[in-house]
C-alpha cells in the first residue's frame, strides 16, 4: 500500500531502528515505547489488521509470534516476562492500519 507507514519501514523508504527482519517480517523499536522495550512485529505484506487476515496467513501469524518470542529472549525479558498483542480497530487503539504485533516488557506491566 503506496501510503502505509508501517509497509515504508518494511521497504525501507522510512527510517527505524529496525531490530529483526526476514523475507516474511520486520521488527522494529515503537518510537512512542510504553515499557523499556517495545517492539513492533510487522508482516511485509500489507494486511489491514488480524480480521484482514485469512487461514492461508495462518503460518505468518504463527511466525510473528515466534519471532516476538526470540526478541523476548534478545532484549533478556524472557525470563521475567513480556507481552505480545494486537490492536483490532479504531475502538481497540489500533492507530496504523497495518497489523502489528506489540512486544511489551522489561518492567511489571499491569493486568489486563
Amino acid at each position: 500500500m503506496n501510503d502505509c507507514i508501517f509497509c515504508k519501514i518494511a521497504a525501507g523508504e522510512v527510517k527505524s531502528e529496525i531490530v529483526y527482519q526476514d523475507d516474511r517480517v520486520c521488527a522494529f523499536k515503537d518510537l512512542n515505547p510504553q515499557a523499556p522495550v517495545h517492539i513492533l512485529i510487522i508482516p511485509k505484506t500489507h494486511l489491514e489488521g488480524i480480521n484482514s487476515a485469512s487461514p492461508s496467513d495462518e503460518s505468518l501469524l504463527g511466525h510473528m509470534l515466534i519471532v516476538g518470542r526470540e526478541l523476548a529472549r534478545k532484549n533478556g525479558i524472557d525470563s521475567t516476562g513480556y507481552r505480545i498483542l494486537t490492536n483490532s480497530g479504531k475502538d481497540a487503539g489500533q492507530v496504523v492500519n497495518h497489523l502489528h504485533f506489540h512486544l511489551l516488557g522489561g518492567q511489571r506491566l499491569k493486568p489486563i
